[in-house]
């Protein structure tokens, strides 16, 4: 009856939001596919959708949890008005956060996970 549903945009729902934006949009999935979970554009990519899809405001019992984390985005990306040059940009703000947090925290078992890109 219900969908499995999680609390935040997880990884698995990465995948489908490929083929909703434009070719730019799609390398960077693909490109984020090929990385771990970890991997500071995976975690951008990530926070970017939990910012876009609201996630911090879903409840578990709400009628976008129940149809499901992939869906919710997919919705978004398509009611998503800006050019992909904007989701890009938000795409970068949100690496930068990922990499200001992982080292501001350093040292830390959470911050500790996150593989850094090499300069």
């Amino acid at each position: 009856m219900y969908t499995n549903n999680d609390i935040l945009f997880p990884h698995s729902a990465i995948a489908a939001l490929r083929d909703q934006r434009g070719p730019e949009w799609a390398a960077l999935v693909d490109e984020v596919l090929q990385l771990p979970e970890t991997h500071e554009r995976t975690l951008a990519l990530m926070l970017t959708m939990i910012r876009l899809n609201g996630c911090n405001g879903c409840e578990t019992d709400s009628f976008r949890a129940m149809r499901g984390c992939d869906n919710c985005a997919m919705q978004t990306l398509k009611r998503y008005k800006p050019k992909d040059e904007k989701l890009l940009k938000l795409f970068e703000k949100a690496l930068v956060d990922v990499r200001a947090y992982a080292q501001k925290k350093k040292g830390t078992p959470l911050a500790d996970l996150v593989i850094m890109q090499p300069e």
